[in-house]
């Protein structure tokens, strides 16, 4: 195995501005490093998907705080306060309190395209207040239905009746 030295780059004045003395003109012939005395450490932060990426400074991240996602079935509209690096399994967590359907009834799609469950909503691209639709997976609902239906006909009385004579 070999081992890799880590090496610290320092950026040229030319590039950046008033940081080198001969604010940021280079004539020809000269090297354009400039002062490095303000190097800072790069920080780095692992993304839920395992990649690593450099840790940004300024400004929110794509992924922090919370989201408001909006979630529409066929007749209702719910806003749900959300976590941004949260998953859709999560959200089908919070769904089944508010819709009284079961994480694994729930089919959530965005963009067209039904997500599963180890997917992070920030990951695909969920930011705040984008709509997310929520539907009852069909097989589920059609052994709902039969298993309705069953119960209904075991109670009913039958009209034909045996008559001896």
């Amino acid at each position: 195995m070999m081992k890799l030295k880590s090496k610290k780059f320092c950026r040229g004045s030319f590039k950046f501005g008033n940081g080198g003395g001969n604010n940021g003109n280079v004539k020809s012939g000269e090297k354009g490093v400039g002062n490095c005395n303000n190097i800072s450490e790069i920080k780095w932060e692992l993304r839920p998907g395992g990649m690593l990426v450099q840790k940004r400074e300024t400004g929110s991240s794509v992924g922090e705080g919370m989201i408001i996602v909006r979630v529409s079935t066929v007749s209702q509209c719910h806003d749900i306060s959300i976590g941004a690096t949260s998953t859709f399994g999560e959200l089908k967590m919070i769904l089944s309190l508010v819709t009284s359907l079961e994480p694994k009834e729930q089919r959530l799609l965005f963009k067209g395209k039904e997500r599963e469950d180890d997917e992070y909503l920030h990951m695909v691209g969920v930011k705040d207040k984008d709509k997310v639709l929520l539907l009852q997976d069909p097989a589920i609902k059609e052994m709902k239905k039969l298993r309705r239906l069953a119960s209904t006909t075991q109670h009913i009385p039958t009209t034909y009746r045996t008559i001896s004579v």
